[in-house]
């Protein structure tokens, strides 16, 4: 399973998140699944009607145990992880998931987004 994992700004709308999901439909080809931690799944489950791609939430108190690639200061203070769409990706995909890369941003710098396999 390809699982989307993503994360944004308070004041991301659903333009940016579009943006960020074809960026990474792009290097990576298609989604099975897009997915966000609970407080942030009203605007990714938006997305997901608007592509017919189901949605998956994540408990916000596990992003700290995804090892991610980036390490964002911000991220690490506001959510104890390096990135948030790192780490949503990796938890939704599955125990053994990988990434395929680093989180992708959105060209209004208003939301990431990364890829896993699991």
């Amino acid at each position: 399973m390809r699982v989307a994992g993503f994360g944004f700004r308070r004041g991301a709308g659903l333009a940016s998140l579009d943006n960020a999901l074809d960026r990474l439909c792009r290097r990576y080809g298609p989604v099975d699944r897009l997915a966000a931690v609970q407080s942030m799944l009203p605007l990714v489950q938006a997305l997901g009607e608007r592509h017919g791609i189901p949605v998956m939430g994540v408990a916000e108190h596990e992003l700290p145990q995804a090892a991610t690639l980036t390490r964002s200061r911000h991220s690490l203070a506001a959510r104890g992880t390096g990135s948030v769409a790192e780490a949503v990706a990796l938890l939704a995909a599955g125990p053994a998931a990988t990434l395929l890369g680093p989180r992708l941003i959105s060209t209004d710098r208003q939301a990431t987004a990364a890829l896993a396999t699991g």
